[in-house]
């Protein structure tokens, strides 16, 4: 049996937590990498994760998805929408800026969670603000050093801070769902309503679903089985030893690693300049996160997207 430390949490379960990051950590170098186009990176992704789970849940939970009553069919169905939006934000944002920034302003989730949860009456406390302050500071140093270098940037920015709002929401729309909803049905059903969103999406894109190399599938199916299905649930397996706060400040590491990942497999080494933005952003997105406002709970971090 693993010991202790400090805190209480178990040497094995954050081991655990290390290699769950790494491979979430993978999620943003994959798709940098794979030349297949954005949105149909997107679909593919929550197409073939509800094909992965599927199976389980069916055999598991068959009774519980059936038994599911209009309401909880409808927040479920919404999360999805929710998700398919961040991921069709998100992932093209990849095609105009850097691993590091797109990463790095993804991570902005939890300061969004925050401001969602303080429109809904929650009281945050005077941490919490600071952090959220530091982090959008970060964000202006982040987005004019972009832009100082290339104009294609700004886009990409924007497009990733989108993502981490729609992935805020989703969160939030997560939470309320999951007060009554197994983690498997409602998994299968979010991945299912977000593909068949992305669908059309893809049609009217003219985005091809097909035709890529053998290295674009491979890609797409690392993508799928690494960063989301093996990475998050092993986040599942750490939070049953493991805190929310604990396993969240451990995902926050993903943004350097994603970024090591980048520069040294795909040459993308983020300028001196980005760096102290980059740990404005960490180290305000940690407060906030340290103070519990901005992680979701256990239960729905184990799904969180990215």
């Amino acid at each position: 049996m693993g010991q202790p430390d400090a805190r209480g949490v178990r040497r094995p379960a954050l081991g655990l937590l290390a290699v769950a990051v790494f491979f979430i950590s993978t999620s943003a170098p994959i798709i940098a990498a794979t030349t297949a186009p954005a949105l149909a990176i997107a679909f593919w992704r929550t197409a073939l994760g509800a094909l992965f789970t599927a199976p389980y849940t069916l055999l598991r939970h068959r009774r519980e998805l059936f038994s599911l009553h209009r309401g909880q069919w409808l927040l479920c169905a919404a999360g999805g929408l929710l998700l398919a939006a961040h991921f069709a934000t998100w992932i093209p944002s990849l095609r105009y800026t850097s691993v590091a920034s797109s990463t790095a302003l993804v991570s902005t989730q939890p300061i969004w969670a925050a401001l969602l949860a303080r429109t809904a009456g929650v009281r945050m406390s005077g941490q919490v603000w600071i952090g959220i302050l530091v982090s959008l500071l970060g964000v202006v140093l982040l987005t004019g050093v972009d832009l100082s270098l290339d104009s294609r940037s700004l886009f990409g920015n924007a497009l990733a801070l989108v993502g981490a709002i729609l992935a805020a929401a989703y969160v939030t729309v997560g939470e309320r769902a999951r007060r009554d909803v197994s983690t498997a049905s409602y998994t299968l059903v979010v991945y299912s309503s977000s593909a068949v969103a992305l669908l059309p999406v893809c049609l009217i894109a003219r985005a091809a679903l097909g035709g890529y190399s053998a290295r674009d599938w491979w890609l797409i199916l690392a993508l799928t089985l690494l960063a989301q299905l093996l990475g998050h649930s092993l986040i599942n397996a750490t939070l049953r030893t493991t805190s929310a706060t604990v396993t969240s400040m451990g995902i926050l590491f993903e943004m350097p690693i994603a970024t090591v990942l980048a520069a040294v497999f795909l040459g993308q080494w983020p300028p001196l300049a980005v760096l102290p933005a980059l740990a404005l952003l960490l180290v305000g997105i940690a407060v906030v996160v340290r103070a519990g406002a901005g992680s979701p709970p256990s239960e729905v971090l184990a799904e969180s997207p990215s």
